[in-house]
């Protein structure tokens, strides 16, 4: 059974850091992009990041320049590391995967399949 399972959320003062977790089980993650989402309370879900099977990057623009997603395949585990948290980054965070080994990928949530369960990340003083 495929499963995404997120982890590292927490709470944190504005300008902190967190670094998120998708561990895969299931799959094998070798052939799958991997996205963060990210819902606040009465907001549209938001695509901002993902991570091609090659390892190439994408970033909204809410988030370039502070966030920064790896993948480890061998663990199969992909990161997001954040750092100069806003207020309004606060919202749960979600992982997805898609099948798709295109050497870059996009955040249109409606072609990620799997989704876990997300981490809750707030941010406030």
């Amino acid at each position: 059974q495929l499963q995404l399972v997120e982890s590292g959320g927490g709470s944190v003062q504005p300008g902190g850091s967190l670094r998120l977790s998708c561990v895969a089980s299931g799959f094998i993650l070798d052939y799958y992009a991997i996205a963060w989402f990210r819902q606040a309370p009465g907001k549209e879900r938001e695509g901002i990041s993902a991570i091609a099977t090659m390892g190439t990057p994408t970033y909204g623009d809410s988030v370039k320049g502070r966030f920064t997603i790896s993948r480890d395949n061998a663990k199969n585990t992909v990161y997001l590391e954040m750092h100069s948290l806003k207020p309004e980054d606060t919202a749960v965070y979600y992982c997805a995967a898609e099948w798709n080994q295109a050497p870059r990928v996009g955040l249109d949530r409606a072609n990620y399949d799997y989704w876990g369960q997300g981490t809750q990340v707030t941010v406030s003083s």
